[in-house]
């Protein structure tokens, strides 16, 4: 799991591609639960919680530019 003051020293480039590999890791693990082939169900809840703080991080930054 990352922390939000480790996404803060981030780049936008590096967010993004952060992003993409939290999602493609989470649509393995959801094609690993509909196959019972899930060792750390745990893990699911962590990338999702992980997806949404960048996501979070990513919309204070365009409101932000915004302004």
């Amino acid at each position: 799991m990352t922390k939000a003051i480790d996404l803060r020293a981030k780049s936008d480039d590096q967010l993004t591609e952060e992003l993409g590999n939290l999602k493609r890791e989470a649509f393995n693990l959801r094609f690993q639960a509909a196959t019972s082939q899930l060792e750390k169900p745990s893990r699911v809840k962590e990338v999702r919680k992980d997806i949404a703080r960048i996501k979070t991080l990513q919309n204070e930054r365009s409101r932000s530019a915004a302004k």
